[in-house]
């Protein structure tokens, strides 16, 4: 038989808070990212066009590949 470490209650909730906490890090690092990126891409396209305003871009299909999974997705073991 092996032996099995179990966690006291107490640290389950410790250690699912903190899984939460690092999953909306990971959020809000790829927010900001893509948040840059679409910076980046207007003064792109407002150096190219001088006269015109830079209009505000639709997400492309390559931000769909960066989300993550929604919260009903049970935790990882």
């Amino acid at each position: 038989m092996t032996n099995r470490v179990s966690y006291a209650p107490q640290d389950v909730q410790k250690m699912c808070k903190q899984a939460e906490r690092d999953q909306e890090s990971r959020k809000l690092v790829l927010l900001m990212e893509r948040v840059k990126r679409q910076i980046a891409d207007r003064q792109k396209t407002s150096q190219n066009k001088p006269g015109l305003k830079a209009s505000v871009s639709p997400i492309s299909s390559d931000a769909s590949s960066l989300r993550l999974p929604s919260r009903s997705v049970p935790l990882e073991r």
